[in-house]
């Protein structure tokens, strides 16, 4: 145990009970506690494995590479529609996790063994991510912005992507990529 991630689990929180049974677990697989993101992760030789965060619905594992795994308890769920490589098993009680007990160590050995193979999910590109038509006229008519967004990573230029694909309505749209272009000029990502 981390005493830096002490705190975490001191919580007074709704998933406390959950968390220290979802720690005890993890630990015995024999991965490194750290704090990342001002959660629990696990590591193995420095790569991320598995990570415990907290909703208000559930608690739950995130397996970083849970797409690579067998899943042959049909557990895994994609939180939302654009992660392509994590994984979620949620939980909304101590009771769940017992259940799962020995499914969860074996989701976390294969996870651990799909590291050690050096596996790596296969990402889809930039170029395949819907460009919205607001973004694209912008780009046409702005040479200096088109320049600065295609010199951005690949990973700010989904970012952007994705959340001025979102807005449901054209002129939130619009909104979004007049609030952005500053911060898109400037050569920075979404949350920079």
């Amino acid at each position: 145990m981390n005493p830096k991630v002490d705190f975490f689990f001191e919580k007074d929180t709704q998933w406390r009970k959950e968390y220290a049974k979802l720690r005890t677990l993890i630990l015995s697989c024999g991965l490194t506690e750290e704090l990342k993101w001002g959660c629990p992760c696990y590591t193995y030789n420095d790569s991320n494995i598995v990570l415990i965060h907290g909703f208000k619905e559930y608690c739950a594992l995130l397996l970083f590479k849970g797409a690579l795994l067998g899943d042959t308890h049909n557990i895994l769920i994609t939180q939302t529609e654009n992660v392509q490589s994590a994984r979620q098993i949620r939980f909304t009680s101590t009771k769940d996790i017992t259940k799962l007990a020995a499914t969860l160590k074996a989701y976390i050995y294969e996870a651990i063994e799909v590291e050690k193979a050096g596996l790596k999910v296969k990402l889809k590109k930039t170029a395949e991510f819907a460009m919205p038509e607001e973004f694209q006229k912008k780009l046409n008519k702005n040479a200096a912005l088109k320049k600065a967004f295609y010199a951005l990573t690949p990973g700010r230029q989904r970012g952007y992507l994705l959340h001025f694909s979102q807005a449901k309505q054209s002129a939130t749209r619009e909104s979004r990529i007049e609030k952005y272009t500053p911060q898109i000029l400037a050569g920075k990502g979404l949350n920079d």
